[in-house]
């Protein structure tokens, strides 16, 4: 049997080695830059507390990522192997989806206020239709250390042999090369 996740601790929490613990490191201040202003993104942004960003995470089974979407914006087919998404919208709409394991796709189109849950490990993807305005939304995590593998970019940058791709997509190498140049052509 197989598991994956956040293991249990048996501390309050965990410090790292020589260093002072005080409420600074309990404290997070990253995402002041969606409150206080400043310019939308103008392509599809994440800012994350993961234990990466956040040290003091570690061990909690927690983390967040905030979500931005300008009109028009994806945020790519992806799973999350160690954890479930519990995502939040807090403005604008956004086109929801995921496939479960027995190749069914579910959908929502999410109105501010609403949540939906991506299941552990199942591809995903979140999608801002809506011409005109920018779509907010937070996302929570049960694993300090979600992990996000990317279909798009797993499948296309990886080095994957262009003849496996194209096997596997029954199409064409060339194909398969527009595919990967389109990729590497994006910011």
């Amino acid at each position: 049997m197989a598991t994956a996740g956040d293991p249990d601790i048996i501390t309050d929490f965990i410090a790292p080695p020589n260093r002072t613990v005080d409420g600074n490191f309990f404290t997070n201040t990253g995402f002041r830059v969606i409150v206080g202003g400043g310019p939308p993104p103008t392509a599809f942004k994440v800012l994350k507390a993961t234990l990466a960003e956040f040290p003091a995470l570690n061990g909690q089974s927690v983390s967040y990522a905030v979500l931005q979407f300008p009109s028009g914006t994806t945020n790519p087919p992806h799973t999350h192997p160690r954890s479930a998404e519990l995502l939040f919208l807090v403005d604008g709409t956004l086109e929801v989806g995921f496939v479960d394991t027995k190749n069914n796709l579910f959908t929502q189109t999410l109105q501010a206020g609403d949540l939906f849950v991506f299941p552990k490990g199942l591809a995903h993807f979140q999608f801002n239709a809506d011409s005109q305005n920018p779509a907010l939304a937070i996302s929570a995590f049960g694993s300090a250390n979600a992990g996000t593998v990317s279909i798009p970019s797993t499948l296309f940058t990886t080095g994957i042999d262009d003849h496996v791709l194209a096997i596997s997509f029954k199409t064409d190498v060339a194909t398969i090369q527009k595919l990967k140049a389109g990729l590497a052509a994006k910011p």
